[in-house]
């Protein structure tokens, strides 16, 4: 396996990731952020923060095995969710353990979660990025 996750001692242990990944692969994926579109460009549970979290990790999950890849090449996610405010934290787990369990995967590589104004669309809620390294 090229991807080790790492949650240092020192630091905090957050079971929804890890704080650390070491990548020891020679090929990166970059995936674009993904929203919750289907493959039509319909978005996905307009006004449902959980469903669009969903779709988007599902989406993501697409454009990993489209190159070879799963979550477990993971090495960093970054998710920005608007207008973001903690009480929302419940339909954003949901809306990941929805698209795990459909994916079959535990997404634990490090991530960051960002509150923005707005994304590129005003019926998203939600983009996720993931960089990936492969052997």
């Amino acid at each position: 396996m090229s991807i080790t996750l790492v949650n240092p001692s020192a630091l905090p242990k957050i079971d929804a990731y890890r704080q650390v990944s070491v990548a020891t692969g020679s090929k990166l994926v970059f995936i674009a952020g993904q929203v919750a579109w289907d493959a039509d460009g319909t978005t996905i549970g307009a006004g449902d923060l959980a469903t669009q979290v969903e779709q988007s990790y599902l989406n993501v999950g697409t454009a990993l095995a489209e190159v070879g890849a799963t979550f477990a090449d993971v090495t960093k996610l970054t998710v920005y969710v608007v207008d973001w405010t903690p009480d929302m934290m419940s339909g954003f787990v949901d809306g990941v353990a929805r698209a795990a369990a459909k994916l079959g995967v535990t997404p634990a590589a490090p991530g960051t979660l960002i509150g923005v104004a707005a994304l590129s669309s005003p019926e998203h809620l939600v983009e996720v990025e993931a960089t990936a390294v492969l052997d």
